[in-house]
């Protein structure tokens, strides 16, 4: 099993103050992910956020339990994406937000995830 660990996880402030200002948006519902493009230079293809807004959620417990499917779910998925960056020598930014009011079940969620790394795939390579 490839692991998703901290490599993975995007903790710059600034990085994600530029994403929200200059990167773009993708939505899969129940999903919106904010991504920002730049040059390769971590040891990753791309690094990840994954927030379940307080809004939507008031118990922490739900939210957690959301994030960890999400990520759960994006280890498993995320090889397309980074042979994509990998042959682009391109890493991303992302933020995941899970939009949804009711926590959706797995399969469904899985389904979303897919169809947003496609949308970001198709949605890059519209951009070079």
């Amino acid at each position: 099993m490839e692991k998703f660990g901290k490599p993975y996880k995007l903790c710059s402030r600034k990085t994600i103050g530029r994403l929200f200002k200059e990167g773009g948006q993708v939505r899969a519902f129940p999903l919106k992910v904010y991504y920002l493009e730049s040059e390769a230079d971590q040891k990753t293809p791309f690094q990840v956020v994954l927030s379940a807004p307080k809004r939507q959620f008031k118990r922490a417990h739900d939210r957690n339990y959301v994030k960890r499917l999400l990520k759960e779910i994006l280890r498993r998925e995320k090889q397309p994406l980074e042979d994509f960056l990998n042959e682009r020598e391109k890493q991303l930014a992302l933020m995941i937000v899970y939009t949804n009011k009711e926590i959706i079940t797995y399969p469904e969620l899985e389904k979303s995830v897919r169809k947003l790394v496609t949308r970001l795939m198709a949605e890059l390579s519209e951009n070079t």
